[in-house]
């Protein structure tokens, strides 16, 4: 692959995509290509998800994404030595000319997403290129450069987006009209299809425009982390000074935005009011999750509001004490911050009113599918935390401030299937 060397100069670059060798399955090597997808691997609800993937086919990608073994070192090498088998027997293959990849979502709701696949130049947050608007866990991302490292590879691309509607979208929309290298529909009833892009001039294109913008990043802020970490790690130039993306112009393609949810162990959902008393209003709900969203989205257009669940209600908690947030939130951080939803979850419930370690697997989780959550919280007698989304606009202006907002504050989707295209560092 052709790696451009990392500079340090301090003037302002743009985003630098660079042509690589897709690593694909081979479709007559699988049962289906929908049956090796899967979601990128924090968004796998654990363990069933896992479980439903794994026997969907022997080759399914979460194979190598989350390797299930005894203690971490022997996942990652399990992980390298499945990849290193698949590529031996045929089941991935390289394709035979670097290129980027037009890569296309469409649902039976009229959502379609279209954005370019490639090999993105790892830029310091101080370039100002690439802007994270969430903070990161460092276990987190000690794990993923320990996979990538073990692997030697990319094995899903992180989700940016960018507005730019220029000579980029023009490629994508011309290449869409040709015949795909793949299409395949997964069982959310998302259809996929892959195209390469390999003319020169189209290639040449696509890079003179996306050199002009920034991106934010959507989904990926671990991987994106790793991607910095393992570039520091390795001198320049290397295949680590790159890593696996794709760049959606939301100016052509809006992004929808999703909250991502808190189920905290061991805490009933009774436990959680109680504190909660002379602090928060606390109203019950008997109603349906899809009217107590409602409810939600209402109360939220008036402050803070969350919905708690676990013991088959919902109860709509908003209206906190003024008093609190100032004693409980760093009045250091612009006024956007302040009032977010999640700034108020982990700052003032979370850190003082439930006492839960923000970053402790044992007593959090943080789920994106809004019903698994409740219906994990029922079953374990723990408590699930709601939050309605935050508006993409607020996200990309703090992250043009450099704001980062607390983590999993955002989910960005559709995100893109893992298995559909990956990169190896060796090609």
């Amino acid at each position: 692959m052709n790696t451009a060397g990392h500079s340090e100069a301090t003037e302002r670059r743009g985003l630098e995509l660079t042509p690589f060798r897709g690593l694909r399955y081979d479709p007559d090597r699988v049962g289906s290509l929908a049956s090796v997808t899967s979601p990128p691997y924090d968004v796998v609800v654990r363990p069933d998800g896992l479980h439903h993937l794994e026997s969907a086919d022997p080759h399914n990608i979460v194979r190598l994404i989350l390797p299930q073994a005894g203690t971490p070192d022997a996942r990652n090498e399990q992980a390298a030595d499945t990849l290193r088998r698949w590529l031996a027997e045929g089941v991935l293959a390289p394709d035979p000319d670097p290129a980027l990849y037009v890569y296309e979502q469409r649902d039976g709701d009229g959502m379609l997403q279209r954005g370019v696949i490639g090999a993105l130049r790892v830029s310091a947050p101080a370039e100002g290129v690439v802007l994270p608007h969430e903070d990161v866990m460092p276990p987190v991302v000690a794990d993923r450069a320990a996979l990538m490292r073990a692997t030697r590879a990319n094995l899903e691309p992180l989700l940016l987006t960018y507005r730019g509607d220029g000579t980029a979208a023009e490629v994508v929309e011309r290449t869409v009209a040709g015949p795909p290298l793949l299409a395949t529909t997964t069982e959310d009833g998302f259809c996929h299809r892959l195209w390469s892009v390999t003319a020169p001039a189209d290639l040449a294109g696509i890079q003179s425009d996306l050199a002009q913008h920034q991106a934010l990043i959507a989904d990926g802020h671990h991987r994106w982390a790793t991607y910095l970490r393992l570039r520091a790690e390795h001198p320049s130039p290397s295949p680590w000074d790159h890593g696996l993306v794709l760049l959606v112009d939301t100016a052509r393609y809006p992004l929808r935005v999703r909250a991502i949810h808190r189920l905290l162990h061991g805490l009933p959902v009774r436990d959680a009011l109680a504190a909660l008393s002379g602090q928060f209003r606390v109203r019950r709900l008997d109603v349906p999750l899809a009217k107590a969203q409602e409810v939600l989205a209402d109360a939220a257009c008036a402050g803070n509001a969350f919905l708690l669940a676990g013991d088959g209600s919902f109860h709509l908690v908003d209206r906190p004490d003024p008093g609190l947030l100032d004693r409980t939130i760093p009045a250091d951080r612009p006024a956007a911050w302040r009032s977010l939803d999640a700034t108020v979850l982990h700052a003032t419930l979370l850190e003082h009113v439930w006492h839960i370690p923000e970053d402790s697997p044992a007593h959090i989780a943080y789920i994106h599918d809004t019903a698994a959550t409740v219906t994990k919280a029922e079953q374990d007698g723990s408590t699930a935390v709601l939050l309605h989304p935050v508006r993409e606009e607020v996200v990309r202006e703090l992250a043009r401030q450099g704001v980062k907002m607390p983590r999993k504050s955002t989910s960005f989707g559709p995100k893109p299937a893992s298995g559909l295209v990956l990169r190896a560092l060796e090609l």
